[in-house]
């Protein structure tokens, strides 16, 4: 059984910062790839920015390089994103999710999403 709870969500101001967590439920977390997506009205889901299970593999969206910064703490079972100056175009409910193996198989777990609205 695998849950991903996610917190830090809420209403900053255009310049601000949040930082979300995303809190792994499950044995496996040290050996998952994990990801941040997000989702605006009118918009596909995009995804946001993805570490590795050892932290040394990251990658961003163009569109966040320079503002946010995925990381995780493994003795912890979370991944944070860290967004820094924040612009109104960030506004999305922002999804975590994982990678991992059960068995043979490959699986996908998703979080329930966190509303993340940037306006003054």
């Amino acid at each position: 059984q695998v849950q991903l709870v996610e917190s830090g969500g809420g209403l900053v101001q255009p310049g601000g910062s949040l930082r979300l967590s995303c809190l792994f439920s499950g044995p496996t977390f040290s050996s998952a790839t994990m990801s941040w997506h997000r989702r605006s009205p009118g918009n596909e889901r995009e995804l946001v920015a993805s570490i590795s299970d050892s932290g040394r593999k990251i990658t961003y969206a163009d569109s966040v390089k320079g503002r946010f910064t995925i990381s995780r703490d493994n003795a912890k079972n979370t991944v944070y994103l860290q967004m820094n100056r924040l612009k109104p175009e960030d506004t999305a409910v922002y999804f975590c999710s994982a990678v991992r193996l059960s068995g043979l198989k490959v699986i996908k777990d998703w979080g329930q999403g966190t509303q993340v609205t940037v306006s003054s």
